[in-house]
């Protein structure tokens, strides 16, 4: 055990470069930010939503940044979420946008300034509690379901809510807001009808609505138009650069802030006829040179894109082939004859004028960019450019 302790003393960080990564443009978040305030009024605020480890960037880095570029509000899912960016020394509002239903949780949420999103009036009378018990005042934001049927209060519901709340005296209600269902998507009688319901019920609440920040847009809403603002807007997809409808992005100009860099670690010639990794997918047409990518679905790149997308390398499109697998995937490089072991692949980003989108990547499983962003592993390094 001594000897293993004395020779662990010298070991080193690894090269974060050394396999695969992501490399996360800060500067182009803080761009993003600022474009994006450019479609909002002057007097709406921005929350910028970090949550999913800022889908994937790294949340102290994209909160950071967001805030450099004008950003007032952060958004997250989880406590811990907002903990660590409490500990990273960010001091401005911070809304808990996932429900919490732990007394411990809330009093930690209380402790640490973050709002907890309100859905029921158990939460509430606990948090209630809470305030009077440590002292001072419970900032929260009250959610209502207008068409989502996930969180919130049931629309008919929450008037009623509201004002038993409001009698509360160490609860401060600083938000009201819902959720788009179908933003993202070109029709918009769904989200029409939703902001009719929001809208009706500020209506109703007349002059309280007054002392509330209200929200209703997210990235999509945000780009729609200024009548889903109200006075704060939240921005998750767009910020990262990439428009969730994308006929809605003409002359904005985001910049992607990720890239997703490999490296090949072998190089081999094969003869036709040839079977390619697990379950032999792919058989060589020809003779070819095949290039060992150290990535795999491990690192969240998923087993369903085996054999529908390309990568780049050198400025120039490569075919991704045969099963990926756990830590490696195969590219075809027959065309490439400077590819050699150390040659770095781009999964995801630009190299040069070419690009490679999170949508291709989604439209080819049928899934959405979100989760392709949100699903790389921790083991990647993140690394700010």
């Amino acid at each position: 055990m001594q000897n293993l302790m004395s020779s662990q003393r010298g070991l080193g960080l690894s090269n974060p470069r050394q396999r695969a990564w992501i490399e996360v443009k800060a500067a182009a978040i803080e761009a993003n930010t600022r474009i994006l305030k450019q479609v909002i009024r002057a007097d709406c605020l921005f929350m910028a939503v970090v949550k999913a480890d800022g889908y994937g960037h790294g949340a102290v880095t994209v909160a950071k940044a967001a805030l450099k570029g004008g950003a007032d509000y952060l958004g997250v899912a989880t406590l811990q979420e907002g903990i660590e960016l409490r500990r990273s020394g960010i001091e401005c509002p911070i809304l808990v946008l996932g429900n919490l239903t732990n007394k411990e949780d809330l009093v930690t949420c209380h402790t640490a300034e973050l709002m907890p999103t309100i859905s029921s009036l158990r939460e509430a009378l606990v948090c209630q509690k809470i305030a009077e018990d440590l002292g001072g005042e419970f900032c929260v934001h009250i959610k209502v379901d207008t068409g989502m049927t996930r969180l919130g209060f049931d629309f008919k519901d929450v008037c009623e809510a509201i004002e038993k709340i409001e009698q509360l005296p160490s609860l401060i209600v600083k938000g009201l807001y819902s959720h788009l269902a179908l933003a993202d998507v070109e029709s918009a009688n769904v989200t029409n009808k939703q902001q009719q319901r929001f809208q009706e019920l500020l209506d109703i609440l007349g002059h309280k609505k007054k002392k509330i920040c209200c929200h209703l847009a997210n990235s999509a809403a945000t780009l729609r138009g200024n009548s889903l603002h109200y006075q704060m807007v939240r921005v998750g997809i767009a910020m990262y650069g990439y428009s969730p409808i994308q006929s809605l992005d003409e002359g904005l100009d985001l910049q992607p802030a990720l890239a997703l860099r490999a490296r090949v670690t072998l190089v081999r010639n094969v003869p036709q006829g040839v079977g390619v990794s697990y379950g032999h997918r792919f058989i060589t047409q020809r003779p070819s040179r095949l290039a060992v990518v150290a990535i795999g679905y491990a690192d969240g790149v998923s087993r369903r894109l085996s054999g529908r997308i390309s990568v780049l390398i050198n400025n120039e499109f490569a075919p991704q082939v045969g099963a990926i697998t756990m830590d490696q995937l195969l590219i075809d490089v027959t065309d490439h004859s400077s590819i050699e072991v150390g040659s770095v692949v781009t999964l995801l980003g630009c190299e040069g004028e070419k690009c490679i989108s999170p949508h291709e990547w989604s439209e080819a499983i049928g899934t959405i960019p979100w989760e392709v962003l949100c699903g790389f592993k921790h083991r990647l390094p993140r690394i700010v450019i």
